[in-house]
């Protein structure tokens, strides 16, 4: 059972943005700690791993799932059960594309009350002018059992949001995928199509880069739809922070607040 409530129904819908651009269906993980998801596109090449912790929620109320009785016959054994009693928690499923339609009614200044009952959630927008809910049935999905990838990244770049979401824009006008490269503090770009080609250079003292840090050369190419699908929720001020290594999946992360948002993309091989 949980009864959660959020003081800003608008920003939880900039939260599950982050989840819908890449998946249709997933099952969020509830615990005392907060919600997480983590979940695989349909496709294969990607993944997004969301946590909200439980400091973003006015209200938290939060029913561990019963746990199997375990021995206490030392005391490791009750270290153990107290640490699974505090993280236990249980997953629901939803349609994600129906949860996140539903969200688009939230108007300024309104709340949001998400609360289970007989097998659906209930909604609730809350304001002083009045309150509509709305009942979401849950579904049963597929546990992600994936675990990310353990990737030694090489190289990373942290650039503000909106910066990196022109670059990409620029690489669009004349390819579907875009080539990154990271090398001696400096970030390369490149782009090939038909109408021509794309390159373009980046170094530390760009005011809009935070920061470079290059162990090693990295390069990769990725899909451009994926990468912008993927930073479409990150709100303009924030700063993405990019993980590379050559050939490998690259990371991308930023936060929504207190939110906290990976992904992971799988690289263009010809």
């Amino acid at each position: 059972m949980f009864d959660i409530k959020i003081d800003d129904a608008k920003y939880w819908k900039n939260c599950t943005d982050s989840i819908v651009s890449l998946v249709d269906e997933g099952s969020f993980y509830i615990s005392k700690e907060g919600i997480n998801l983590k979940a695989m596109d349909p496709s294969g090449i990607s993944m997004v791993s969301f946590q909200a912790p439980n400091k973003i929620f006015s209200k938290f109320d939060v029913s561990a799932a019963k746990l199997e009785s375990k021995s206490k016959s030392s005391d490791s054994a009750d270290e153990k059960v107290d640490k699974e009693e505090k993280s236990a928690g249980y997953y629901i499923g939803l349609n994600l594309s129906n949860f996140s339609k539903l969200l688009n009614s939230a108007r300024s200044g309104e709340q949001l009350s998400m609360k289970d009952k007989d097998n659906k959630m209930i909604l609730e927008f809350l304001s002083s002018n009045g309150h509509r809910s709305y009942i979401l049935p849950m579904i049963d999905v597929k546990k992600s059992t994936d675990a990310e990838p353990k990737i030694e990244f090489d190289s990373s770049i942290s650039i503000k949001s909106d910066y990196f979401k022109g670059i990409l824009r620029d690489a669009a006008q004349l390819s579907t995928y875009v080539g990154f490269k990271l090398e001696d503090n400096t970030f390369l770009v490149s782009a090939k199509g038909d109408a021509g080609e794309l390159e373009e250079e980046f170094k530390t003292d760009n005011e809009q880069i935070q920061k470079i840090d290059t162990k090693k050369v990295s390069s990769a190419t990725f899909n451009l739809d994926y990468l912008s699908r993927m930073i479409s929720a990150c709100p303009s001020n924030e700063v993405i922070t990019l993980e590379m290594k050559t050939d490998q999946p690259i990371r991308l992360n930023y936060k929504i607040g207190d939110a906290k948002v990976s992904y992971y993309l799988a690289p263009y091989m010809e």
